[in-house]
Order: C-alpha cells, then structure tokens, then sequence
C-alpha cells in the first residue's frame, strides 16, 4: 500500500445551519461511513468555527479517491441531504473541487 498523504479544505455552511450540520455529523449514515473507508479515506476529521469549515483527511490520491466517492449512489444521497447546510464554494483554482489547503507544518 502507498504511503497515505494528508489533505485539508475549507466549505462554509450557510449562518443559522451550524446546530443542524453538528447534529447530521453525530449520525452520519454507516454506508456513508464505508464508502469512504472503501475508497481509502482514513484519519478524517471535520473542525467548525462558526460557519468556516476545515476538512482534514488521509488518503492516497485525493482526486482518485474523491472520483470514487461521486460516482456512488450513497455518496449522492448524502449529498442531497447535506446541501441545504452549504454556501456556494468560492476561492476555487483551476481544476479544484473544493478550495484545498497546502500544508506547510506536521509535528509527528
């Protein structure tokens, strides 16, 4: 198996929506659950400061294991429930699917 990388990004939820966005978290779907370990996510974590959202996960190819993740009916059904909660993206580069963070420090 190839070393698992770390990533990180940013969504936004939309004002008003944090109690209900923290309240789906406490019970995300198990199938939801599998399908990201089946697509080689490991370690993910998701932090809220008020509406600011940072995503942080491990995995080996973040845009392979995300194709894998879209093309899933479980994923379109969660996603479906989740959008409501969301802001549109901005800040988004060339080619991004979500505005990715670079990581500049690690203390292992």
């Amino acid at each position: 198996m190839a070393e698992l990388k770390r990533y990180a990004f940013q969504l936004r939820i939309k004002p008003g929506a944090e109690a209900a966005y923290d309240e789906s978290h406490k019970a995300v779907w198990p199938e939801m659950l599998a399908l990201l370990k089946r697509a080689g996510i490991s370690e993910y974590s998701i932090y809220r400061r008020d509406q600011l959202l940072v995503l942080a996960l491990r995995c080996e190819d973040f845009e392979a294991t995300w194709r894998i993740i879209e093309a899933d009916p479980v994923n379109t059904r969660w996603q479906q429930a989740m959008a409501p909660f969301f802001e549109t993206l901005e800040g988004l580069r060339p080619g991004e699917r979500f505005p990715m963070m670079e990581e500049v420090f690690y203390l292992k």
